[in-house]
């Protein structure tokens, strides 16, 4: 079905083998990367987001930079600015780390609103402005963010807008034991050897123009809308249906869709399965939806509430 390129089975085996266990992340980043969006990535420190992400870069042979998010971050300090040069007496444009294939915002909920808010032009246009200038980004365009849930003092709440500009969003948890061994084994004496180059980056162009011919049921498409629609009916969720604000926007079916598209090709079928929409479904919606205050006061688990949101429709 690839033809003469890669296939993307052999970045995510790739991956598997620089990063000990956390297949279901590894999964996701390069299903990401072939839907052509972006990832934001939740964990507690020391759980491999950025090594997956550094690995990432570096399997798919494109430009990466890292933007560590701090309070005193400036807009200029991501997108660029402008600078005078004296000899030529003309102002020049200094592009900023966001021109790359691969960016990592590391600790992205460490920035105020404005300089968080700096990276939404880019997420969705694909370029960003700089004085009098609109250059584009290099293709392909992917933003990895990260956040430590753990650590609330000096992070600034990520505003829903910007949320949803994430195609999927992956709670990395900790390594179960006998992974969490394997880890003391292989990187407690030696430096993490990165994967150079496993595929190229026509490689994952051509993944983005295939996985869109994947074949989409009709009432696969449905299946997407209306479990999208549910976290918006709170009628439909029981007893969860109190605890939400406001549920996903459209944009999450579209997202949706692009992942599962993204899934099958990755398993090499031309058409997608209701398992595909039910198992990518919770990074999908986990981030785009509005909870009240209750969720934090009577200590709801807000994963069980998207579970409902998706156990709410029948499959077809």
């Amino acid at each position: 079905m690839i033809g003469s390129h890669t296939r993307p089975a052999a970045l995510l085996e790739t991956l598997g083998r620089s990063i000990v266990g956390q297949r279901a992340v590894l999964e996701t980043l390069v299903l990401t990367v072939i839907a052509g969006g972006h990832v934001l990535l939740e964990g507690a420190p020391g759980v491999a987001k950025t090594l997956a992400c550094r690995a990432l870069a570096a399997a798919i042979g494109g430009t990466f930079r890292r933007i560590q998010f701090t309070p005193d971050l400036l807009p200029s300090d991501i997108v660029g600015t402008r600078v005078f040069d004296q000899r030529t007496a003309t102002f020049a444009t200094v592009p900023g780390p966001i021109f790359a294939n691969v960016v990592l915002a590391d600790e992205i909920n460490r920035a105020p609103a404005k300089v968080q808010s700096a990276l939404l032009e880019g997420m969705q246009e694909h370029h960003a402005t700089i004085g009098p200038e609109t250059l584009a980004f290099p293709d392909p365009f992917v933003v990895l963010a990260t956040m430590n849930p753990l650590d609330g003092d000096g992070t600034y709440a990520l505003p829903l807008a910007q949320m949803d500009r994430f195609l999927a969003k992956v709670i990395v948890g900790y390594p179960d034991r006998d992974d969490e061994r394997a880890i003391v084994d292989r990187f407690g004496t030696s430096d993490v050897d990165l994967p150079a180059s496993v595929v190229t980056l026509d490689d994952v162009r051509s993944w983005r123009t295939a996985a869109r011919a994947v074949f989409l049921d009709a009432k696969l498409r449905d299946y997407i809308v209306d479990i999208v629609r549910a976290t918006r009916e709170p009628a439909r969720l029981g007893e969860f249906g109190k605890y939400i604000e406001s549920g996903a926007s459209p944009r999450a079916a579209i997202a949706l869709a692009q992942l599962v598209r993204a899934r099958a090709f990755l398993e090499d079928r031309d058409f997608a399965t209701p398992d595909d929409v039910r198992d990518l479904a919770p990074s999908v919606l986990r981030h785009r939806i509005a909870y009240g205050y209750r969720v934090a006061t009577e200590g709801i688990d807000t994963e069980a509430i998207v579970q409902a949101a998706i156990g709410a429709v029948h499959a077809p």
